[in-house]
């Protein structure tokens, strides 16, 4: 099994154009926002070039985060003969981003394609090997058959695939079927760390059961460190993350606040194991939406993931509570959110 880790947007693209450049089968692409507007990298072009001399490229979508990519392109990629798909539920958004080549290298992480992500930084790894792309290409096979997709080829590859644990292996997170992973996987983490915990992450809403797995891992003397953006690209994100990082920094949280935008989504567990993917410490992707990520046991990838966690770290600075009061708007805010999130 082979990885890389592309730290920004900039990169992450730059690896997936030249993937997909290079591709002789087939190019699945499965994305939250994809629209034709990055002007480094022309995938609309790329993809309609590689549909027309015959490959099977099929593309899954989310219909909310990809609205704003042009009909004319929706109906150029299909005339090419791609298979453009959507995927729409009120509530439940498709947020992951795969890239799969050739059923032998893909792509999983943050990163999304507009031209708006240029300059953030983000994460995406990139994998190789017959084992997890087994996975990974049945894991796009499920969603593929949701959203209606026809080719037998892709569509028998839909089938239950057991992958020992013991080993790096793929998280499939799909609240709209009830498969909760996230959850499981978050919290036995937790439980079992002993020494040192380090999230990445540009949203922090964090549930009442995160909140609690935290502080004990705390009271048991595991350092937790939560690396975010200092001013992220929601508003209300941004009120809602200081208010909880103000309110958990009290319990001996430390949160580290980045100068840059960082959409990167990251757990690493004393240094030895770690899961990189598209989820957020959020209610929206513990509880709505469906994700996915790779979840590492291979220490030369930790520790390939580690340092760039750790240049991160270099550049960031101490959330101190003094400095930050929470206003009745916070309070209001944060009170709406969790209301929010407990009925639905």
């Amino acid at each position: 099994m082979r990885y890389k880790f592309f730290a920004t947007s900039l990169k992450a693209w730059r690896a997936m154009f030249e993937g997909i450049e290079n591709a002789q089968k087939s190019i699945y692409l499965e994305m939250y926002i994809f629209v034709n507007d990055t002007v480094q990298y022309d995938f609309l072009a790329l993809l309609k070039k590689k549909a027309n001399a015959g490959m099977r490229v099929k593309i899954v979508l989310d219909s909310l985060g990809s609205a704003d990519l042009s009909k004319n392109a929706i109906a150029e990629l299909r005339a090419s003969g791609a298979e453009v798909l959507f995927q729409s539920y009120f509530f439940h958004r498709a947020h992951r981003k795969v890239l799969i080549v050739d059923e032998s290298i893909a792509f999983i992480g943050g990163v999304n394609i507009s031209q708006q992500f240029r300059l953030w930084n983000d994460l995406v790894i990139e994998i190789k090997g017959k084992r997890l792309l087994k996975h990974i290409s049945s894991s796009f096979a499920k969603v593929y058959k949701e959203c209606g997709g026809k080719d037998p080829e892709l569509l028998a590859q839909d089938k239950k695939i057991i992958l020992n644990q013991a080993r790096t292996w793929l998280v499939e997170h799909f609240p709209i079927g009830k498969k909760f992973n996230l959850k499981k996987i978050y919290k036995e983490h937790l439980k079992e760390a002993k020494e040192n915990v380090i999230f990445v992450t540009p949203y922090f809403i964090p549930r009442r059961w995160l909140i609690v797995a935290l502080h004990q891992a705390v009271l048991r003397g595991v350092k937790v460190e939560v690396l975010v953006p200092k001013v992220t690209n929601h508003f209300f994100a941004n009120r809602v993350g200081y208010f909880f990082m103000y309110k958990l920094s009290k319990l001996g949280i430390n949160f580290l606040l980045q100068p840059k935008m960082n959409h990167a989504k990251v757990m690493l567990i004393d240094g030895k194991e770690g899961i990189v993917g598209s989820q957020n410490l959020d209610f929206l992707s513990f509880d709505f939406n469906s994700e996915i990520g790779v979840f590492l046991k291979d220490m030369q990838a930790v520790k390939k993931l580690a340092l760039v966690v750790q240049k991160w770290k270099e550049q960031a600075f101490l959330f101190e509570t003094k400095k930050y009061k929470p206003t009745w708007l916070d309070h209001i805010i944060s009170s709406l959110i969790r209301i929010f999130a407990r009925i639905m």
